[in-house]
């Protein structure tokens, strides 16, 4: 499995040239999984967050949900690539995993900042 900076690194911006239908096949679950509206806040509050990663207790409370429904969509956005996650003690911790963000930006035709 290839890493998701990897994955979207194959392909040129949007506006260069069209993706080809493999291109697309492999870039379509990252975005798949920012495309929730609880995962791509939850991607944006794990970003953003002091040291760049966050504790799930950190993050329960920006949510009116469960702590497992959180930690079920923190699975799919590590599991898409997207998060590292690391077990200390009881809780995880979560860092965004930047190449894959900038990778992205990237590919849609964002430069980097």
């Amino acid at each position: 499995m290839l890493d998701p900076a990897d994955t979207v690194a194959c392909c040129s911006p949007l506006s260069a040239e069209p993706l080809s239908a493999e291109q697309a096949e492999q870039v379509a679950p990252l975005l798949k999984a920012l495309a929730d509206p609880v995962r791509l806040r939850l991607m944006s509050l794990v970003a953003s967050h002091t040291g760049g990663e966050a504790c799930v207790c950190d993050l329960n409370d920006a949510f009116d949900l469960s702590q497992p429904t959180i930690s079920h969509h923190l699975k799919v956005l590590h599991d898409a690539g997207l998060l590292d996650r690391e077990k200390r003690g009881v809780w995880v911790y979560y860092r965004a995993r930047t190449s894959a963000l900038l990778s992205l930006g990237a590919l849609i035709g964002c430069p980097p900042s």
